[in-house]
């Protein structure tokens, strides 16, 4: 069974970084630089230091850019073009010691994971950025960096718990699927508007 638990520890840490990319890969490096992991594939050099440290710089940016009103949204955007590339390298990373027949498909599915989770997260975003107390930024904020890091630990050590939650995720984002396709479409046609100057708010209030 050990290509399960590889296979779960990739689409896992894909579908994690879709939601938090910079805590999976602190998470991944730590757990194999301090918690005795031997992560498979080519995962195994996210132990450097400079990785653990750059990864670490970067989590830290976002975890007070992500509970800023707006901010967040943007951000989102911009990690379109960030996270789900990184769910396809991770995802090719993990199992491309395994056959061909495994690690394409890993890959491909990573990325889809890593496009399901951060489009799930982006939509939840606008749904907060609307609301007239901020509070639910920060709540939200927090609840995705618990899960994120609680998601990689799991693909670690608990690949079949992992699959389950894979599992019941997609069935959701599949359920779902038209209103965050919504969504994403008016997160960016508002952050187009907020860097032409005009409201972010009002403009995503119309494109909704």
């Amino acid at each position: 069974m050990e290509w399960f638990a590889t296979l779960s520890l990739a689409l896992g840490s894909a579908w994690t970084s879709g939601i938090n990319l910079y805590a999976t890969v602190s998470v991944l490096g730590l757990l194999q630089r301090f918690g005795g992991v031997k992560l498979p594939g080519g995962l195994e050099v996210l132990d450097n230091w400079w990785i653990i440290g750059f990864a670490g710089g970067l989590y830290i940016v976002e975890f007070f850019a992500d509970k800023i009103p707006y901010v967040d949204s943007v951000w989102d955007v911009v990690h379109t073009f960030i996270r789900v590339p990184a769910g396809v390298i991770v995802a090719y990373a993990a199992t491309n010691q395994l056959d061909p027949s495994i690690y394409i498909p890993a890959a491909l599915i990573g990325g889809g994971l890593a496009f399901s989770s951060h489009g799930t997260k982006a939509t939840a975003r606008i749904a907060a950025n609307l609301s007239p107390e901020p509070v639910s930024n920060w709540i939200l904020s927090l609840a995705e960096d618990a899960i994120a890091i609680v998601g990689t630990f799991l693909a670690v050590f608990a690949p079949i718990v992992i699959a389950v939650v894979l599992v019941v995720f997609l069935i959701f984002f599949f359920w779902a699927f038209p209103k965050i396709y919504r969504s994403i479409r008016r997160l960016f046609t508002a952050t187009a508007a907020f860097f032409r100057g005009e409201s972010f708010e009002e403009v995503a209030k119309k494109a909704g």
